[in-house]
């Protein structure tokens, strides 16, 4: 049983995300002539599913492919292989027009807001861009739709007529979030959303973020490094190395009862733990142009026997809902 099928694909309860089997290899220039091409494998069989409403979190080292996932499901990048289904549409059947006027419903939130928006617009500009764009609103509607946005997200009509550089950081992706929120879609990527502001400003965003998913019980793709930011703005948790899953559970389950090494050990690490550091992560991640055979994660796992060179473990159901990729059922982490 794969991870994607936690959540079944019933006509009554139908995943608004869901995606099976995805993959993304970036091909990389050659080492030399009559040197054979390579191919950087940065996401490999990722299946999921996002309910409507739900948050699920997405963590891992950098390298492991936590954005790639983010913008294949948003088809920022054409999948390598696998597919995509939102809302019972096949994200990759759709043509350039037909996705142009299907990205109303599903936006992203990027990690450095001081690149997300266009220098050279104001803010009012920005915002009222996709209103019209997306839901055909005219000028009057667009300004007045642009001026309701801010105030949700804790500006003004006063700043309708400034450029970002007039911004702080928290304040762009306060405008960032608003512009995402513009076409009223039912499903946003938010790629380490605050992990390039101040301390002092994450917990304010985070909250706007956490209040605004639940006002309108938005599904959310929420990607981060952060365990603790995750633990408590999530549902469930996937945790990806080498652009593989190794666990996906409920996130207070994952948290509490981790059944992968490498969730023990990004566990344990993470600031703030309390516990017995038991499991430490030693070396470095390997490259995605030469990954290890078998369980990618076997070079850093202290658990790892002779098999784990020699079978890729599959995305197996352990508990009800809770998932793993690991071949062994005899460790206490």
């Amino acid at each position: 049983m794969s991870a994607a099928d936690a959540t079944p694909i019933l006509a009554h309860d139908r995943p608004l995300v869901h995606a099976t089997g995805v993959s993304k290899y970036f091909p990389v220039a050659s080492r030399g002539i009559g040197k054979p091409p390579r191919s950087l494998r940065a996401v490999e069989s990722v299946d999921l599913t996002v309910a409507r409403g739900e948050v699920l979190g997405v963590v891992g080292e950098s390298g492991s492919g936590k954005s790639t996932v983010g913008r294949l499901l948003l088809r920022l990048v054409e999948p390598t292989a696998g597919r995509v289904v939102f809302d019972g549409q096949d994200v990759g059947a759709l043509d350039a027009d037909a996705l142009r006027r299907f990205r109303r419903n599903m936006q992203m939130i990027f990690q450095d807001p001081f690149a997300s928006l266009n220098a050279r617009m104001t803010v009012g500009d920005a915002l009222k861009e996709p209103l019209v764009l997306h839901r055909r609103l005219n000028g009057r509607e667009a300004e007045e739709q642009g001026i309701a946005l801010l105030e949700k997200v804790g500006l003004s009509a006063d700043h309708m007529k400034r450029y970002p550089r007039a911004f702080s950081g928290g304040q762009r992706q306060r405008i960032a979030i608003a512009r995402a929120l513009a076409s009223e879609p039912s499903f946003i990527v938010a790629d380490e959303p605050v992990s390039a502001l101040d301390v002092s400003i994450q917990a304010e965003v985070l909250n706007l973020m956490q209040t605004l998913q639940q006002e309108l019980s938005l599904a959310l793709l929420f990607i981060s490094h952060d365990l603790s930011v995750v633990e408590v703005i999530t549902d469930r948790v996937m945790v990806l190395y080498l652009g593989r899953v190794m666990e996906l559970a409920p996130t207070e389950e994952l948290y509490d009862h981790p059944e992968h090494p490498y969730t023990a050990a990004l566990l344990q690490a993470a600031p703030g733990y309390a516990g017995a550091r038991r499991h430490v992560l030693a070396g470095e991640i390997p490259s995605p142009l030469s990954p290890p055979s078998g369980c990618v994660f076997r070079t850093r796992c202290p658990f790892a026997i002779p098999d784990c060179a020699k079978i890729v473990p599959p995305v197996r159901e352990v508990r009800p809902g809770h998932f793993k990729a690991c071949i062994r059922d005899d460790l206490a982490l």
